[in-house]
């Protein structure tokens, strides 16, 4: 199988994630190829399946995603296509945050026009040591608030790979379905 997965970061933990979904897919012996959204990457046609994953900011999604999606919905809505949102709140356990996250998301997939067969939702991380000084503190108000990890000293990662690799698996089925 044949897979692109396009990605857009702000701290760079989505690149990571994109990489590690590529490396799974290629020990199942895929042909992946990984693209940063903002580099131009080329259009969906050519693969068997698509994968886009993008972190959410104050509400939004990185506008390179959002550029791409929309200029290439048609050919993805006529694929197999994933998308994978990564948040800090696919990492907590409360269902307001929850509502707002996939209403979101939701609205996105609306503005541009997609409709991926799988969203696949995936916890982020906090990485203090990457965030200038302003957004640091933020960070931290706010993860205290919610009484989260405040250390600043340090980077916490909710990713679950397991999870990530299940969407390897969920891919493989959704191929074999055509």
């Amino acid at each position: 199988m044949k897979i692109s997965i396009i990605y857009a970061t702000t701290e760079g933990h989505t690149r990571t994630i994109s990489e590690f979904l590529s490396n799974e897919a290629q020990k199942l012996n895929h042909i992946v190829d990984l693209f940063d959204a903002t580099l131009n990457p080329p259009p969906p046609e050519g693969y068997d399946v698509v994968i886009i994953a993008a972190s959410i900011h104050a509400g939004k999604y990185q506008a390179s995603v959002e550029h791409y999606v929309r200029d290439h919905h048609i050919a993805l809505n006529q694929m197999k296509t994933i998308f994978i949102p990564v948040s800090l709140t696919a990492a907590a356990n409360e269902s307001e945050l929850w509502n707002e996250l996939k209403k979101q998301t939701e609205d996105f997939l609306i503005m541009t026009g997609w409709k991926p067969v799988l969203i696949e939702h995936t916890a982020g991380a906090l990485l203090y040591t990457k965030y200038d000084f302003l957004k640091r503190f933020l960070m931290r108000v706010i993860s205290n608030r919610s009484g989260g990890d405040s250390d600043a000293s340090r980077d916490y990662i909710y990713t679950d790979w397991d999870q990530l690799k299940k969407v390897v698996e969920k891919m493989e089925n959704l191929h074999a379905e055509k």
